[in-house]
């Protein structure tokens, strides 16, 4: 199960002697099992900081976030995290990449292995499997992130704008990608981006954020069937709909 649960949580970022910043004010969200939810909100605003501390990177200052009714405090295999940076280790393949999860969750170097030849096949690299990272494009490098991240068979997969440093036709191709992965996988989806395009074309439900320190300023169901038309008029309204949302907060 996928179920997240997000109870009055602030954060409060500051040094002794310097003023705080407040990131989050007293958000709160339910999420459920399987649901592919897409946060967008103003650049700064604390979205970044509210999935860190969903995958246990970072604690709230105050409130408290709940998978499946346990209490998150620290990283767990159970939410795997995706970033924009690819962060894949360089000096390893593609295959010991996505091997690395299931290593430092104990299981020996061949078992990790066979874990690791799945899910580079199901990202469709497993003729790039022995490659290293500087070798492959843009997307492939985010095909081996995500690869890596369900090596662990997360029950939340939490992924801080995944696309956002990839050309146009590539970010298509894997928006794509990820909605087949999700269908096959059932697993919860958080995804940050600022494409108001790709949160309408992907998720559920979308998250808007306010400006900082960041609340939920509204939260909108995206009933399009899949595959959606991205230019169709039911996908047009919802985006106007969510940039005058944004418009108003940028002009607080």
């Amino acid at each position: 199960m996928g179920r997240l649960t997000v109870t009055n949580v602030s954060r409060i970022f500051g040094k002794k002697g310097s003023a705080p910043t407040k990131a989050l004010n007293n958000v709160n969200l339910e999420i459920k099992d399987k649901e592919f939810v897409c946060f967008i909100g103003p650049s700064g605003c604390g979205k970044t900081t509210l999935l860190r501390i969903i995958a246990g990177l970072d604690t709230p200052t105050t409130g408290e976030i709940l998978l499946d009714g346990t209490k998150i405090t620290i990283p767990d295999p159970k939410r795997g995290m995706v970033f924009q940076e690819y962060s894949l280790f360089p000096w390893r393949t593609v295959i010991d990449n996505v091997a690395f999860g299931p290593q430092m969750q104990g299981l020996k170097k061949k078992k990790a292995r066979e874990i690791a030849e799945k899910y580079v096949e199901f990202v469709g690299l497993e003729l790039f499997k022995n490659s290293y990272p500087y070798e492959l494009s843009g997307g492939m490098r985010q095909r081996v992130a995500i690869a890596r991240a369900l090596a662990t068979e997360p029950q939340v997969l939490i992924m801080d704008e995944p696309f956002g440093a990839l050309d146009a036709q590539t970010r298509n191709m894997l928006q794509y990608e990820l909605l087949e992965i999700w269908d096959k996988k059932n697993v919860t989806i958080l995804f940050v981006t600022h494409s108001v395009d790709e949160a309408v074309f992907l998720a559920d439900r979308i998250v808007i954020m306010s400006a900082r320190p960041a609340k939920i300023r509204e939260i909108i169901n995206v009933d399009l069937l899949r595959p959606r038309d991205r230019t169709g008029p039911e996908a047009n309204i919802l985006r106007n709909r969510i940039l005058k949302l944004l418009a108003e907060e940028r002009e607080k």
